[in-house]
C-alpha cells in the first residue's frame, strides 16, 4: 500500500468511526419529539419548541442553560428534586440521554423578546406593587436580594445556572419557591434559594410569581406605548 493510499484509508476509517460514534450518541431532538425508554415525548407538555404551556403550568425550556437543565433532570431522577410529574420521565432516561435533551433545549432560541424584557428593569416600581418591588428591589429588611440580581434584568436568565423567570407560569414559579422551603429541591448556586424562599411570605411568593408570569405581556405593552409617544 502506498503512503497516499494508506493516508486515504486512515481518513476513511476515521470518518467511519466518527459516524458510528455519532449514531450511537443520544439524539436530544429525537427524545424531545418521540420520547425514549418508555418516557413520553417532552413536547407533550413543554411545547413543540420548548416554549412551555402556561395554562397547564408547564415551564419554558428553550434557551435555558444546558448545565441547569441537566442538573434538574439528574435531581429529579435521583429524587433530590421532588417532582411527581417529571420523576418517572427523568428516571427513564439514562445520564447521556438527559445530557442530550438538556443540550438540545439549551440550543433552541427563547420565544421571548429579551431586549424588551430587560428594559422593564428600568421601570420604577412602587412598594405597593409587591411583585415588581421584590423582583427589582428585593426586601433587604429580610435579607432578600432583588430576584433580578441573579436572574438578570427582566428575569431573562443569566449564564448556565440562573434560569429565566419571565413568562414562566405563575403556579410553576410559586410551586418551586415552596419546594425550596420544604427542602424538596437542591439549594442551587451558593445555596441561595432555600434562604430566599423561607423569608418570603405566602402573599409575596404569589405576587412575585404573578409578576414574572405577566412580564412578557407587560413588556410588549410598555414598548407599544413608548412607540406611540
Amino acid at each position: 500500500m502506498t503512503p497516499r493510499s494508506l493516508s486515504g484509508a486512515l481518513m476513511l476509517s476515521a470518518l467511519y468511526a466518527a459516524s458510528a460514534a455519532a449514531q450511537g450518541a443520544p439524539d436530544g431532538k429525537q427524545i424531545s419529539t418521540q420520547g425514549a425508554n418508555g418516557a413520553p415525548a417532552c413536547i407533550t407538555c413543554h411545547g413543540a419548541r420548548g416554549e412551555g404551556n402556561p395554562a397547564a403550568g408547564f415551564p419554558q425550556l428553550a434557551g435555558m442553560g444546558a448545565s441547569y437543565l441537566q442538573e434538574q433532570l439528574d435531581a429529579m431522577a435521583n429524587g433530590s428534586r421532588v417532582s411527581p410529574v417529571m420523576a418517572a420521565t427523568a428516571k427513564a432516561l439514562d445520564p447521556a440521554q438527559r445530557e442530550a435533551v438538556a443540550r438540545y433545549y439549551a440550543e433552541l432560541p427563547s420565544p421571548l423578546d429579551l431586549d424588551r424584557l430587560a428594559a422593564t428593569a428600568m421601570q420604577p416600581a412602587r412598594p405597593a406593587d409587591t411583585g415588581a418591588w421584590l423582583a427589582t428591589r428585593g426586601a433587604w429588611d429580610k435579607n432578600v436580594p432583588a430576584c433580578n440580581q441573579c436572574h438578570g434584568p427582566g428575569g431573562i436568565g443569566v449564564g448556565q445556572n440562573f434560569p429565566a423567570l419571565a413568562g414562566q407560569p405563575a403556579a410553576y414559579i410559586a410551586g418551586q419557591l415552596r419546594a425550596w422551603r420544604q427542602g424538596q429541591r437542591p439549594p442551587g448556586p451558593l445555596g441561595l434559594m432555600p434562604a430566599v424562599a423561607t423569608r418570603l411570605s405566602e402573599d409575596e411568593i404569589d405576587a412575585v410569581s404573578a409578576y414574572y408570569a405577566g412580564l412578557p405581556k407587560a413588556a410588549t405593552s410598555t414598548a407599544a406605548t413608548g412607540a406611540k409617544q
